[in-house]
Parts: C-alpha cells; sequence; structure tokens
C-alpha cells in the first residue's frame, strides 16, 4: 500500500513557485481538480485515465485525510492532494502555462449577498488561472446554484482568452458507469437542476 505521506503534497512556502509534474514519476497532462470533497470525482478521473496527472485540493481537513487514505490504499499512483487555500495557490504558486484541465465542480456558492466576496470565482482568480492554463486547455465548471453559475460563466465568457465549448461528458467525467460528483449525485436525487459550462483557452496568436 502507498504511504499517505507519498500522496500528500504539502502547500508550499511563501514565495515558491512549484513544479506539478515533479511530484509524480513519469511526465503526462496535469489536471487540477479545486474542491475535491470526498475525493469521488478525482479517483475516479485518475484510475480511468492513468496517463492523466491530477492533484486534488480540499481544504476541509476531515475529507483531506479522508481523500488521502482512499489514494494510498487505492495504491494510485497518478493523483495527489494538497490541503490550502485554493485560491491563494493558484495566484500565488503555480507556473505560468502548467494546467491541461481545470475542474471545479460546485463551488461554494456563498449565497447570503454579503458573503458573496467570499466566493472563488472572482477577477483576480480568473486572472492568476488563465495564466496557468496551457494554450488549449479546457476550464470546465459545475453548480447547482444559478446564480452563481450564471457569475462564474460570465466571468469566463467575458475573457478573450476564453470560448465556450460544448459540454462533452465524455472527455469531462471518468468512465461510462460515472454517476457524479458526491454533490451532483445528491442534488439529482432532490430534483435541483445542475448547470455546466466548459471553456478552452486559445492558442497564442503567432
Amino acid at each position: 500500500m502507498l504511504a499517505i505521506e507519498d500522496v500528500i503534497i504539502e502547500a508550499p512556502a511563501d514565495g515558491e513557485i512549484v513544479d506539478p509534474l515533479s511530484w509524480f514519476d513519469s511526465p503526462g497532462p496535469f489536471e487540477l481538480e479545486i474542491g475535491s470533497g470526498k475525493g469521488g470525482f478525482l479517483i475516479s478521473r485518475a484510475t480511468s485515465n492513468p496517463h492523466i496527472r491530477m492533484l486534488g485540493i480540499e481544504w476541509a481537513n476531515k475529507f483531506f485525510k479522508y481523500i488521502a487514505d482512499r489514494i494510498a490504499r487505492r495504491e494510485i499512483e497518478n493523483v495527489h492532494v494538497m490541503r490550502t487555500d485554493a485560491k491563494f495557490f493558484v495566484m500565488n504558486h503555480l507556473p505560468p502555462e502548467c494546467i491541461d484541465v481545470l475542474h471545479l465542480y460546485h463551488p461554494d456558492p456563498w449565497p447570503k449577498a454579503r458573503h458573496h466576496k467570499r466566493r472563488l470565482m472572482q477577477p483576480d482568480f480568473v486572472e492568476a488561472a488563465l495564466k496557468a492554463l496551457k494554450p488549449s486547455a479546457r476550464w470546465l465548471v459545475q453548480s447547482d446554484h444559478e446564480e452563481y453559475f450564471h457569475e462564474m460563466r460570465d466571468l469566463l465568457d467575458a475573457r478573450t482568452e476564453l470560448s465556450q465549448i460544448p459540454w462533452d461528458k465524455r472527455a469531462s467525467t471518468p468512465g461510462p458507469e460515472w454517476e457524479g460528483t458526491n454533490f451532483e449525485i445528491k442534488y439529482v436525487r432532490e430534483g435541483r437542476e445542475i448547470y455546466r459550462a466548459a471553456f478552452v483557452r486559445s492558442e497564442p496568436r503567432p
């Protein structure tokens, strides 16, 4: 069994710029999931796509430890997990053009108006994430909260570096038996609508 210590990536020190592929034994496309919850999507996508390299960021310590234990017990070597502030990590620790796919599913909507400033999706975060996306990288967002979803989509749609593309379930989910993230499964059972949008980062102009 993998040691949990081999699964966990410690949050970088102040001022440190990380090299995500240095965490893995072999190269491959690098995907980042922000807010991994109990790790259902993260683990399923990693096991169904062994050629990719994945990092899941989860702030809740209980879930973070649970994910790490699941990965170690299943000996999944192409995925790691980190407990850190995702916004701060993206804005301060990622090098340019390192992400092939950015997964952002059901981020906390902070529904009360006075708490909207706590939402992850703000112009400064979008700016930083765009710099970390490779040309032709995809950014996938999903939410059950209609107002926040439209806010996220509008922020991304306003960026000339991004073009909205059809949501390709085959390209954004682990495999044919995939039922959804933990939140997605719960909300679908409750009859809530799930909102999705996919974007691709443009190639740089010659």
